[in-house]
């Protein structure tokens, strides 16, 4: 299907290209439609759910493929299935809890019946009843079926698209993300529970949120105070070739922390910060390297995450131009003793609506939703690092967001 952009007056992309951003990019009505049609439901793998929400034979769960909603199935042999949560019929949701068990579906509202792989089985009524009304014999019910995703599940993780020429996950996120995402899926999965919240704000603010290596000390308080999470720490930014996916990582050890205390930032010895519950901060390195701190995204809606022994993977949800549902799922592995168990549940506190250190991020991104929608002729800068979209060793630098934009554009050929 071939979209045409909206004919907005003024809407040009900024002469400077990737080091500004304008700011009616995250409010039009237009714009969100076509990046449903061209992003979510276009030439991207969108990450769905991981396999472990689907357990056993005959399970599924509900997802997204941007605001089109989904379900992914285990059926009875196993094979995985994801289609649209739409009934046939007159379009109503089809499967109405977050996950479970069941051997078909039946849309509450005319009784009409699927199988897990989204094929309509069986129509209430259709021959009517005594001979008398009922569907014709030559109806096909089905050709307004629910819509039906290629899928292709990468180290544990689940994927999605409606393109059918998409290369796979791996050749998609290219060779320097994909051995990052293996290493943090390094072993079967197991769920430590999950929870979603709604920001107010466009999807776009919280995936070039996590994409910014340069606030996350600024902003989040508790990893500078605690030296959880520094610039001056070794560290740094990996960005893959089309620029959407990107790692950001830190070296657990604290190397410099006197850059901080110099600028007047805030220091747990200096200010008398001492945390009750120390045991919060205790980790272990799992994967062997050192790195204490790693996000990862897969453009355009995933966000893998590990913080100190905090596994968890986020799904950017877009609601509509200014609202955004960020869905979290916590997660360690099968063979981890109790001991680690116990460890990732503590830590998880540090993440989500209300963890000690994301919580900031969803204000952060309101607040520039709210300020920006009388500044639609103005732009954001984007110049740290200058204005390359490479991987380097400083996350001193903007090069990711940049990089997002930069995927963002092609897509939306702007």
């Amino acid at each position: 299907m071939n979209v045409q952009m909206p004919n907005l007056q003024n809407r040009q992309w900024p002469d400077e290209g990737l080091t500004r951003v304008p700011y009616w990019i995250y409010s039009d009505q237009g714009i969100y439609d076509q990046e449903q049609e061209r992003l979510f439901r276009g030439a991207t793998w969108n990450f769905l759910c991981l396999e472990a929400e689907l357990p056993g034979p005959n399970t599924y769960r509900r997802s997204n493929l941007g605001s089109m909603p989904v379900v992914v199935t285990r059926n009875a042999e196993g094979a995985v299935h994801a289609f649209e949560n739409r009934c046939a019929h007159r379009g109503a949701l089809l499967v109405l809890d977050e996950q479970g068990s069941t051997k078909d579906f039946s849309c509450v509202y005319h009784n009409w019946t699927y199988d897990l792989g989204g094929n309509l089985t069986g129509v209430a009524f259709r021959r009517g009843i005594g001979g008398k009304g009922g569907m014709p014999a030559d109806a096909k019910p089905e050709s307004q079926g629910p819509r039906k995703l290629r899928i292709e599940s990468f180290a544990g993780l689940i994927f999605g698209t409606m393109s059918k020429d998409l290369p796979s996950v791996e050749i998609y996120v290219g060779p320097d993300i994909a051995p990052k995402i293996k290493r943090v899926m390094r072993a079967p999965v197991k769920l430590l529970g999950g929870y979603s919240q709604m920001l107010n704000n466009n999807w776009k603010l919280y995936y070039e949120n996590v994409k910014d290596t340069y606030h996350a000390s600024l902003l989040h308080t508790f990893f500078t105070t605690f030296r959880l999470n520094r610039l001056s720490q070794k560290g740094g930014v990996v960005i893959n070739e089309s620029g959407g996916s990107h790692i950001s990582f830190s070296m657990a050890a604290d190397v410099a922390g006197k850059e901080y205390e110099q600028a007047g930032m805030r220091s747990a010895k200096e200010d008398g910060f001492a945390l009750e519950a120390p045991e919060l901060l205790q980790s272990a390195d799992e994967f062997g390297d050192g790195v204490g701190l790693q996000i990862l995204t897969v453009f355009p809606n995933l966000v893998v995450q590990q913080i100190r022994n905090s596994l968890a993977v986020r799904r950017v949800v877009p609601q509509g131009p200014e609202k955004t549902e960020l869905v979290w799922t916590a997660f360690g592995f099968e063979d981890d003793s109790e001991e680690m168990t116990e460890r990732r549940l503590l830590q998880a506190n540090l993440m989500g609506p209300a963890g000690f250190i994301s919580m900031e991020d969803g204000a952060a991104t309101g607040f520039v939703q709210r300020a920006v929608e009388t500044a639609q002729d103005y732009q954001s800068v984007v110049e740290m690092g200058g204005a390359s979209v490479v991987s380097d060793e400083s996350r001193v630098t903007e090069a990711s967001v940049r990089g997002f934009w930069k995927a963002y554009r092609q897509h939306m050929a702007m």
